[in-house]
Protein backbone atom coordinates (compact mmCIF):
# COMPACT_ATOMS: atom_id res chain seq x y z
CA UNK A 1 0.00 0.00 0.00
CA UNK A 2 1.11 3.60 -0.37
CA UNK A 3 2.13 5.72 2.19
CA UNK A 4 0.26 8.51 3.31
CA UNK A 5 2.97 11.00 1.93
CA UNK A 6 1.59 13.42 -0.43
CA UNK A 7 2.51 13.39 -4.24
CA UNK A 8 1.97 16.88 -6.48
CA UNK A 9 0.98 16.84 -9.88
CA UNK A 10 0.93 19.11 -12.43
CA UNK A 11 -2.02 19.00 -15.06
CA UNK A 12 -2.63 15.57 -14.72
CA UNK A 13 -3.73 13.52 -17.74
CA UNK A 14 -7.15 11.38 -17.05
CA UNK A 15 -7.41 8.32 -15.87
CA UNK A 16 -4.14 8.17 -15.66
CA UNK A 17 -3.25 7.27 -11.80
CA UNK A 18 -5.00 4.78 -9.26
CA UNK A 19 -7.34 6.20 -6.94
CA UNK A 20 -4.82 5.13 -3.76
CA UNK A 21 -2.09 7.67 -5.16
CA UNK A 22 -2.87 10.87 -3.55
CA UNK A 23 -2.85 13.27 -5.81
CA UNK A 24 -3.09 17.36 -5.65
CA UNK A 25 -2.95 19.51 -9.18
CA UNK A 26 -0.33 21.74 -9.01
CA UNK A 27 -1.59 25.13 -10.01
CA UNK A 28 -0.68 27.51 -13.11
CA UNK A 29 2.61 28.89 -12.61
CA UNK A 30 1.80 32.57 -10.73
CA UNK A 31 4.96 34.03 -10.96
CA UNK A 32 6.84 35.50 -14.39
CA UNK A 33 9.69 33.38 -16.05
CA UNK A 34 12.30 36.66 -15.13
CA UNK A 35 10.15 36.88 -11.39
CA UNK A 36 11.35 32.93 -10.80
CA UNK A 37 14.57 33.52 -12.30
CA UNK A 38 15.14 36.96 -10.59
CA UNK A 39 14.01 35.66 -6.94
CA UNK A 40 15.21 31.94 -7.44
CA UNK A 41 16.99 31.89 -4.41
CA UNK A 42 14.86 32.87 -2.03
CA UNK A 43 12.19 31.13 -3.57
CA UNK A 44 14.38 27.77 -3.18
CA UNK A 45 13.80 28.07 1.02
CA UNK A 46 11.36 26.16 1.96
CA UNK A 47 9.64 28.34 4.62
CA UNK A 48 9.43 31.31 1.63
CA UNK A 49 8.48 29.76 -1.62
CA UNK A 50 6.24 30.94 -4.34
CA UNK A 51 3.01 32.31 -1.49
CA UNK A 52 5.46 34.27 0.34
CA UNK A 53 6.94 35.93 -2.69
CA UNK A 54 3.38 36.86 -3.66
CA UNK A 55 2.75 37.76 -0.34
CA UNK A 56 5.65 40.35 -0.70
CA UNK A 57 4.63 41.39 -4.00
CA UNK A 58 1.64 42.99 -2.61
CA UNK A 59 2.72 44.06 0.34
CA UNK A 60 3.55 47.95 1.08
CA UNK A 61 6.42 49.15 3.40
CA UNK A 62 7.00 52.68 4.90
CA UNK A 63 10.82 53.39 6.34
CA UNK A 64 11.22 56.25 8.08
CA UNK A 65 14.93 57.45 8.07
CA UNK A 66 16.78 56.89 4.95
CA UNK A 67 20.59 56.81 6.58
CA UNK A 68 22.59 54.77 8.01
CA UNK A 69 19.90 51.85 9.35
CA UNK A 70 17.40 52.69 6.62
CA UNK A 71 19.97 51.93 3.75
CA UNK A 72 20.32 48.28 4.17
CA UNK A 73 16.60 47.84 4.57
CA UNK A 74 15.59 49.70 1.66
CA UNK A 75 17.99 48.25 -0.31
CA UNK A 76 17.23 44.57 0.91
CA UNK A 77 13.42 45.07 0.40
CA UNK A 78 13.82 46.70 -3.29
CA UNK A 79 15.63 43.92 -3.93
CA UNK A 80 13.86 40.84 -2.80
CA UNK A 81 10.19 41.88 -4.43
CA UNK A 82 8.85 44.23 -2.02
CA UNK A 83 5.41 45.67 -4.28
CA UNK A 84 5.35 49.33 -2.99
CA UNK A 85 8.55 51.49 -1.42
CA UNK A 86 7.67 54.86 0.78
CA UNK A 87 10.40 56.30 2.00
CA UNK A 88 10.33 59.45 4.46
CA UNK A 89 13.35 61.80 5.54
CA UNK A 90 13.67 65.56 5.52
CA UNK A 91 17.61 65.47 5.40
CA UNK A 92 19.60 65.88 2.74
CA UNK A 93 23.37 63.74 1.66
CA UNK A 94 26.47 65.04 3.36
CA UNK A 95 29.75 63.67 2.52
CA UNK A 96 30.08 62.04 6.18
CA UNK A 97 26.85 60.23 5.70
CA UNK A 98 28.42 58.13 2.89
CA UNK A 99 30.51 55.32 5.08
CA UNK A 100 27.79 54.05 6.45
CA UNK A 101 24.50 55.20 4.46
CA UNK A 102 25.33 52.99 1.45
CA UNK A 103 22.28 53.90 -0.36
CA UNK A 104 23.73 56.87 -1.32
CA UNK A 105 26.69 57.87 -3.65
CA UNK A 106 29.25 60.72 -4.21
CA UNK A 107 26.85 61.93 -6.89
CA UNK A 108 24.20 62.39 -4.80
CA UNK A 109 25.76 64.48 -1.77
CA UNK A 110 23.33 67.59 -1.68
CA UNK A 111 20.56 65.80 -3.36
CA UNK A 112 17.41 65.02 -0.80
CA UNK A 113 17.98 61.55 0.70
CA UNK A 114 14.25 60.48 -0.59
CA UNK A 115 14.90 61.22 -4.02
CA UNK A 116 18.94 59.12 -3.84
CA UNK A 117 17.51 56.62 -1.76
CA UNK A 118 14.55 56.55 -4.77
CA UNK A 119 16.80 56.24 -7.65
CA UNK A 120 18.92 53.72 -6.15
CA UNK A 121 16.11 51.38 -5.45
CA UNK A 122 14.44 51.51 -9.14
CA UNK A 123 17.58 50.76 -10.07
CA UNK A 124 17.86 47.98 -8.56
CA UNK A 125 14.34 46.80 -9.18
CA UNK A 126 12.44 49.34 -12.08
CA UNK A 127 9.18 46.99 -11.35
CA UNK A 128 9.26 48.50 -7.33
CA UNK A 129 5.98 51.02 -6.69
CA UNK A 130 7.39 54.17 -5.71
CA UNK A 131 5.32 57.00 -6.03
CA UNK A 132 6.36 60.74 -5.57
CA UNK A 133 5.14 63.16 -3.68
CA UNK A 134 7.24 65.91 -3.89
CA UNK A 135 8.20 65.78 -8.00
CA UNK A 136 6.09 65.70 -10.52
CA UNK A 137 8.71 65.10 -13.56
CA UNK A 138 9.69 61.28 -12.18
CA UNK A 139 7.75 58.66 -13.03
CA UNK A 140 5.30 57.62 -10.05
CA UNK A 141 7.15 54.84 -9.01
CA UNK A 142 8.03 55.92 -5.63
CA UNK A 143 6.52 57.50 -2.72
CA UNK A 144 9.08 60.18 -1.11
CA UNK A 145 8.10 62.38 1.56
CA UNK A 146 10.99 64.48 1.61
CA UNK A 147 9.31 66.16 5.48
CA UNK A 148 9.69 64.85 8.72
CA UNK A 149 7.23 62.80 10.52
CA UNK A 150 5.27 65.15 12.68
CA UNK A 151 1.46 64.58 14.99
CA UNK A 152 -0.18 66.35 12.49
CA UNK A 153 0.94 64.32 9.65
CA UNK A 154 1.83 60.93 10.87
CA UNK A 155 -1.39 58.96 10.90
CA UNK A 156 -2.59 60.23 6.87
CA UNK A 157 1.11 58.90 5.90
CA UNK A 158 0.88 55.39 8.04
CA UNK A 159 -2.44 54.77 7.03
CA UNK A 160 -1.40 53.59 3.64
CA UNK A 161 1.07 50.91 4.50
CA UNK A 162 1.06 47.26 5.55
CA UNK A 163 4.02 47.60 8.01
CA UNK A 164 6.56 50.54 9.09
CA UNK A 165 10.06 50.43 9.37
CA UNK A 166 11.47 53.04 12.33
CA UNK A 167 14.96 53.73 11.11
CA UNK A 168 15.02 57.03 12.51
CA UNK A 169 17.79 58.05 14.75
CA UNK A 170 15.61 60.38 17.64
CA UNK A 171 13.88 59.62 20.82
CA UNK A 172 11.26 61.57 19.83
CA UNK A 173 10.06 60.20 16.11
CA UNK A 174 10.37 56.83 18.39
CA UNK A 175 7.58 57.75 20.32
CA UNK A 176 5.74 59.71 17.67
CA UNK A 177 5.99 56.41 15.27
CA UNK A 178 4.70 53.78 18.04
CA UNK A 179 2.06 56.07 19.21
CA UNK A 180 1.22 56.27 15.35
CA UNK A 181 1.07 52.48 14.53
CA UNK A 182 -1.18 51.76 17.74
CA UNK A 183 -3.49 54.29 16.69
CA UNK A 184 -3.47 52.98 12.83
CA UNK A 185 -3.15 49.53 13.94
CA UNK A 186 -0.19 48.58 11.68
CA UNK A 187 2.83 46.45 12.92
CA UNK A 188 6.06 48.65 13.53
CA UNK A 189 9.96 47.15 13.04
CA UNK A 190 12.47 49.22 14.86
CA UNK A 191 15.92 49.34 14.76
CA UNK A 192 18.45 51.32 17.22
CA UNK A 193 22.48 51.63 16.23
CA UNK A 194 24.78 53.63 18.42
CA UNK A 195 28.63 53.41 18.41
CA UNK A 196 29.01 49.61 18.37
CA UNK A 197 25.65 48.44 19.93
CA UNK A 198 22.40 48.19 18.60
CA UNK A 199 18.68 47.15 19.11
CA UNK A 200 15.97 45.35 17.17
CA UNK A 201 12.77 45.61 18.20
CA UNK A 202 9.26 44.47 16.79
CA UNK A 203 6.13 46.38 18.46
CA UNK A 204 2.38 46.31 18.10
CA UNK A 205 2.71 43.08 16.73
CA UNK A 206 0.39 39.73 17.52
CA UNK A 207 -0.76 42.12 20.93
CA UNK A 208 2.41 42.44 21.47
CA UNK A 209 3.89 45.83 23.54
CA UNK A 210 4.40 49.30 22.16
CA UNK A 211 7.48 51.13 22.21
CA UNK A 212 5.39 52.86 25.33
CA UNK A 213 5.28 50.02 26.95
CA UNK A 214 8.35 48.85 27.34
CA UNK A 215 9.81 52.90 28.14
CA UNK A 216 7.10 54.59 29.39
CA UNK A 217 9.28 57.84 30.89
CA UNK A 218 11.70 58.63 28.37
CA UNK A 219 14.92 58.86 28.50
CA UNK A 220 17.00 62.16 29.81
CA UNK A 221 18.05 64.49 27.27
CA UNK A 222 22.30 63.95 28.91
CA UNK A 223 21.41 59.95 28.14
CA UNK A 224 20.71 60.44 24.80
CA UNK A 225 23.45 60.67 21.95
CA UNK A 226 23.28 61.10 18.30
CA UNK A 227 24.77 59.30 15.77
CA UNK A 228 26.38 62.95 14.80
CA UNK A 229 28.33 63.04 17.97
CA UNK A 230 28.44 59.52 19.09
CA UNK A 231 28.73 57.70 15.63
CA UNK A 232 26.93 55.12 13.92
CA UNK A 233 28.36 52.13 12.80
CA UNK A 234 26.76 49.09 13.56
CA UNK A 235 23.78 47.80 10.93
CA UNK A 236 24.64 44.26 11.25
CA UNK A 237 27.05 42.75 13.35
CA UNK A 238 28.48 41.34 10.48
CA UNK A 239 29.91 44.63 9.04
CA UNK A 240 31.66 45.45 12.82
CA UNK A 241 32.91 41.81 13.11
CA UNK A 242 34.34 41.97 9.41
CA UNK A 243 35.79 44.84 9.49
CA UNK A 244 37.40 44.23 13.06
CA UNK A 245 38.77 41.09 11.88
CA UNK A 246 40.31 42.82 8.93
CA UNK A 247 42.03 45.59 10.41
CA UNK A 248 43.26 42.95 13.07
CA UNK A 249 45.50 40.72 10.92
CA UNK A 250 45.71 39.35 7.89
CA UNK A 251 45.05 35.21 7.19
CA UNK A 252 47.73 32.85 6.71
CA UNK A 253 48.36 31.00 3.72
CA UNK A 254 45.87 27.82 3.89
CA UNK A 255 44.59 25.59 1.28
CA UNK A 256 41.19 25.67 1.66
CA UNK A 257 40.01 24.03 -1.39
CA UNK A 258 42.06 20.87 -0.18
CA UNK A 259 40.82 21.21 3.63
CA UNK A 260 37.12 21.39 2.52
CA UNK A 261 37.61 19.04 -1.15
CA UNK A 262 35.48 21.72 -2.69
CA UNK A 263 36.04 24.85 -5.04
CA UNK A 264 36.38 28.58 -3.72
CA UNK A 265 33.36 29.52 -6.06
CA UNK A 266 29.65 28.98 -5.60
CA UNK A 267 29.50 27.37 -8.85
CA UNK A 268 26.85 24.41 -9.32
CA UNK A 269 28.24 20.58 -8.55
CA UNK A 270 29.78 19.11 -11.83
CA UNK A 271 27.20 16.72 -13.39
CA UNK A 272 28.25 12.93 -12.59
CA UNK A 273 27.58 10.02 -15.19
CA UNK A 274 25.87 7.34 -13.08
CA UNK A 275 24.13 5.74 -15.27
CA UNK A 276 25.13 3.92 -19.23
CA UNK A 277 23.84 5.86 -22.20
CA UNK A 278 21.26 2.32 -22.67
CA UNK A 279 19.79 3.78 -19.60
CA UNK A 280 19.17 7.37 -20.13
CA UNK A 281 17.47 10.28 -22.89
CA UNK A 282 18.72 13.33 -23.86
CA UNK A 283 16.69 16.21 -23.23
CA UNK A 284 15.67 16.88 -27.25
CA UNK A 285 14.97 12.79 -27.22
CA UNK A 286 12.58 13.01 -24.42
CA UNK A 287 11.01 16.47 -26.16
CA UNK A 288 10.53 14.13 -29.25
CA UNK A 289 8.22 11.55 -27.01
CA UNK A 290 6.02 14.32 -25.77
CA UNK A 291 5.89 15.51 -28.96
CA UNK A 292 5.09 11.98 -30.40
CA UNK A 293 2.30 11.48 -27.80
CA UNK A 294 3.89 8.48 -25.99
CA UNK A 295 2.08 6.62 -23.11
CA UNK A 296 4.87 7.40 -20.52
CA UNK A 297 5.07 8.43 -17.02
CA UNK A 298 7.58 11.44 -16.10
CA UNK A 299 8.55 11.70 -12.65
CA UNK A 300 9.76 14.72 -11.31
CA UNK A 301 12.41 14.60 -8.54
CA UNK A 302 12.51 17.91 -6.99
CA UNK A 303 11.47 18.85 -3.68
CA UNK A 304 7.91 19.91 -3.08
CA UNK A 305 8.44 23.53 -2.86
CA UNK A 306 10.47 23.63 -5.53
CA UNK A 307 7.74 22.13 -7.92
CA UNK A 308 5.49 24.63 -7.20
CA UNK A 309 7.93 26.94 -8.76
CA UNK A 310 8.35 25.41 -12.74
CA UNK A 311 7.72 22.24 -13.22
CA UNK A 312 6.74 20.34 -16.46
CA UNK A 313 3.45 19.59 -17.37
CA UNK A 314 1.86 15.88 -17.08
CA UNK A 315 4.56 15.46 -14.28
CA UNK A 316 4.51 13.04 -11.11
CA UNK A 317 5.99 14.97 -8.33
CA UNK A 318 8.22 12.41 -5.97
CA UNK A 319 11.00 14.33 -4.11
CA UNK A 320 14.47 11.80 -4.44
CA UNK A 321 14.38 11.80 -0.75
CA UNK A 322 11.00 10.52 -0.31
CA UNK A 323 11.70 7.62 -3.19
CA UNK A 324 11.99 4.27 -1.29
CA UNK A 325 8.54 5.09 0.50
CA UNK A 326 6.74 5.52 -2.96
CA UNK A 327 7.20 2.35 -4.22
CA UNK A 328 3.97 1.01 -4.44
CA UNK A 329 2.50 4.64 -5.32
CA UNK A 330 5.11 4.74 -8.18
CA UNK A 331 4.61 1.48 -9.75
CA UNK A 332 0.87 1.75 -9.63
CA UNK A 333 1.10 4.81 -11.54
CA UNK A 334 3.39 3.18 -13.90
CA UNK A 335 0.54 0.81 -14.74
CA UNK A 336 -1.87 1.06 -17.55
CA UNK A 337 -5.14 -1.65 -18.24
CA UNK A 338 -5.03 -2.86 -22.50
CA UNK A 339 -6.51 -5.78 -23.82
CA UNK A 340 -3.94 -7.67 -23.45
CA UNK A 341 -4.20 -6.80 -19.94
CA UNK A 342 -1.71 -4.93 -17.42
CA UNK A 343 1.48 -2.99 -18.85
CA UNK A 344 3.69 -0.81 -17.09
CA UNK A 345 4.55 2.45 -19.00
CA UNK A 346 8.35 3.48 -19.82
CA UNK A 347 9.13 6.08 -17.03
CA UNK A 348 11.47 8.60 -17.84
CA UNK A 349 12.55 10.73 -14.43
CA UNK A 350 14.10 14.55 -14.47
CA UNK A 351 15.90 16.27 -11.91
CA UNK A 352 17.23 20.18 -11.70
CA UNK A 353 20.41 19.20 -13.04
CA UNK A 354 20.61 15.62 -14.03
CA UNK A 355 22.20 13.88 -10.86
CA UNK A 356 19.70 12.56 -8.44
CA UNK A 357 17.79 11.42 -11.72
CA UNK A 358 20.51 8.76 -11.87
CA UNK A 359 20.32 7.39 -9.10
CA UNK A 360 16.41 7.35 -9.25
CA UNK A 361 16.69 5.36 -12.14
CA UNK A 362 19.14 2.65 -10.25
CA UNK A 363 16.09 2.32 -7.71
CA UNK A 364 13.43 2.18 -9.70
CA UNK A 365 14.48 -0.63 -12.30
CA UNK A 366 14.87 -2.38 -8.98
CA UNK A 367 11.99 -2.05 -8.66
CA UNK A 368 10.67 -3.62 -12.28
CA UNK A 369 10.63 -0.13 -13.94
CA UNK A 370 11.77 0.49 -17.53
CA UNK A 371 13.08 3.93 -16.13
CA UNK A 372 15.16 6.57 -17.84
CA UNK A 373 17.41 9.33 -17.01
CA UNK A 374 16.44 12.66 -19.03
CA UNK A 375 20.09 13.62 -19.05
CA UNK A 376 20.96 17.05 -17.60
CA UNK A 377 17.55 17.72 -16.13
CA UNK A 378 16.12 20.85 -16.33
CA UNK A 379 19.42 22.80 -16.78
CA UNK A 380 19.63 21.07 -20.06
CA UNK A 381 16.10 21.44 -21.04
CA UNK A 382 16.99 24.94 -20.83
CA UNK A 383 20.16 25.42 -23.02
CA UNK A 384 18.91 22.74 -25.59
CA UNK A 385 14.86 22.85 -25.39
CA UNK A 386 13.23 25.18 -24.37
CA UNK A 387 15.08 28.70 -22.98
CA UNK A 388 12.26 30.61 -21.90
CA UNK A 389 11.98 27.15 -19.24
CA UNK A 390 11.93 28.96 -16.30
CA UNK A 391 15.40 27.59 -14.59
CA UNK A 392 16.34 28.89 -11.47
Amino acid sequence: MATSVKIRLQSPPADTFPEEVQLIAGARQSLSGLEIRRYSRQLLLPSFGVEAQQKLAKASVLVVGAGGLGSPVLLYLSASGVGCLGIMDPDSVELHNLHRQVIHSEASVGELKVKSAAATCLAINSSLQVILLCDDDIAAQVREYAFALEAANALEVISDYDIVVDASDNVATWYLISDACIVANKPLVSGAALGMDGQLTVYNHAQGPCYRCLFPIPPSQSACQHCANAGEETHSVQLAETTHKLTEKTLPEFDYEAFTSSPLCDAPPPGQQIVGEDQSITCRGYKEVREAHEAHLLLDMQEHHEYTIAALPSSLNIPFSLLPLQQDAIVAAAEVTTSHGIKSLQVYVICRRGNDSQAAVNELRSFGLSAYDITGGFQSWVQDVDPNFPFF
